[in-house]
């Protein structure tokens, strides 16, 4: 494991009376114990097939790297249709490891196709892109494990019928491949009749956790990263998150911190990244850990209403809009800063620049002081009684970004155990869907219509 979890200042010893005792800690040996068995027992069955997707063999990874560059080799374009975790994975990963403007860069300096990734279904953002590339040398992966997402499925139909117009019917079945459940659902079928290449989203991932699934490892193989690394520090991190003993296993001591927070009314996460590179990896955060646990219910069905609201915040550019708040707002945020050790590359602040302006950085680095500014915003945020921890990345590459997703979600998974809560379903997302599906008319769903139409609106409450 390459990454470094600091967590001194949840403790009392560093923040007072607002942090976690030792005796805390060792005190709940039976419910570590617990949380730790329901996690580890059922790694890889059910909806934990999630624990095995680093563990897929070298013949599926030269396949997977052999379609990579088949699609990038011809590509001008390659665009990622999916939402929620069909497309945080792939564009935190993305952000993470490609140059930071990659789309911008000549393509004599580029070594993959420009990347979209779509998630959302705004008509002016659908219309951009078509603006932007050119349809002929595009390709498209289509991604939904369920294969019905109303959001995905609009895209696809819209990018097929224009692919058609522009290569003709049997060019275009070339320029799309499709990441679903095999053998149900509407993208399936549709592929099946269509005769797409189709990859496999395992049963027992759901869309949160499958970024080291198909979901992400297809994109990131079309855009030449190193599939075998970021594996492989998932798997390191998957070994460090078996360790039976909460002091040596990161997860495991996180997640019950952070549930040792929420029980005290720190009901706020707010996940602070110190690299532009990393800003993404926050909304990957917000999504894993709010969908899985913000639940009503726990799984003895009494009425818990749990969950701690995920936040996203950037530092340096934050501390100026955010920070002020997190040092002397509420006691209710935990902050996790995400620091780097080395960046990939040192810009010099010139010492021999003659301006007399700034002579404190004169002769510093940019790297010096975005450091300087992290371990600022620790000390004001602990100097001030507030709850925070740091996970360090000694650089950030292939597999320290494995490293960090699978810890995600292992955190995820043990912080529901913990809760006693079923972290795998999403019963709060599913009531909008079949309100989306009765409003655009879909069969089967008049009786939600006629419920949304029976809601009256009281005009005496609306401005106009």
């Amino acid at each position: 494991m390459k990454l470094k979890f600091d967590y001194n200042n949840m403790m009392d010893s560093a923040i007072g009376e607002h942090g976690i005792k030792k005796t805390e800690i060792d005190g709940a040996m039976k419910a570590h114990k617990a949380a730790f068995s329901e996690v580890i027992d059922n790694s890889g069955k059910g909806w934990q097939e999630w624990a095995d997707t680093p563990l897929i063999s070298a013949e599926e990874i030269t396949k997977l790297n052999a379609f990579g560059k088949k699609i990038r080799e011809k590509a001008s374009s390659f665009v990622v249709l999916g939402i929620g975790g069909s497309a945080l994975g792939p564009i935190c990963v993305f952000n993470a490891l490609l140059h930071l403007h990659h789309n911008e860069l000549p393509e004599k300096m580029r070594k993959a196709p420009k990347i979209y990734v779509e998630d959302n279904v705004d008509p002016e953002r659908m219309a951009a892109l078509f603006d932007v590339i050119d349809i002929k040398t595009t390709y498209f992966n289509v991604i939904t494990k369920s294969g019905e997402t109303s959001e995905t499925l609009s895209q696809f139909i819209i990018l097929y019928n224009m692919l058609k117009k522009a290569v003709g019917e049997k060019a275009a079945k070339e320029h799309i491949f499709v990441t679903t459940t095999i053998g149900k659902g509407a993208l399936y079928n549709v592929a099946k009749k269509e005769g797409f290449e189709i990859f496999e989203v395992p049963a027992g991932v759901g869309g949160r956790f499958s970024v080291l699934s198909n979901v992400g490892l297809v994109p990131f193989a079309v855009m030449g990263l190193d599939i075998e690394s970021m594996l492989a520090g998932a798997r390191a991190m998957r070994s460090a998150c078996e360790r039976e003993d909460i002091y040596a296993n990161p997860a495991l001591m996180t997640a019950f911190l952070q549930v040792k927070s929420m029980q005290a009314g720190k009901n706020i996460s707010v996940m602070m990244p110190y690299a532009d590179g990393l800003k993404t990896m926050a909304d990957f955060y917000c999504q894993i850990w709010a969908e899985s646990l913000g639940k009503a219910v726990d799984k003895n069905n009494a009425t818990v209403n749990c969950g701690q609201t995920p936040a996203k915040s950037l530092g340096v550019t934050d501390q100026h809009s955010q920070v002020q708040l997190y040092t002397e707002g509420p006691y209710d945020k935990v902050v996790t800063f995400i620091g780097v050790e080395k960046f990939g590359d040192t810009v010099d602040i010139p010492a021999d620049e003659k301006a007399d302006v700034g002579d404190f950085l004169k002769g510093h680095t940019m790297n010096e002081l975005i450091t300087a500014e992290r371990k600022s915003t620790e000390f004001a945020l602990t100097k001030a009684g507030r709850s925070n921890f740091t996970i360090m990345f000694p650089e950030v590459n292939t597999e320290t970004v494995g490293e960090l997703l699978m810890y995600f979600m292992y955190e995820t998974a043990f912080a529901g155990a913990y809760l006693n809560i079923d972290t795998f379903n999403q019963p709060g997302v599913e009531e909008g869907k079949k309100a989306t599906f009765a409003m655009i008319g879909r069969a089967g769903y008049e009786q939600k219509l006629a419920e949304l139409n029976s809601i009256k609106k009281n005009d005496a409450y609306i401005i106009k």
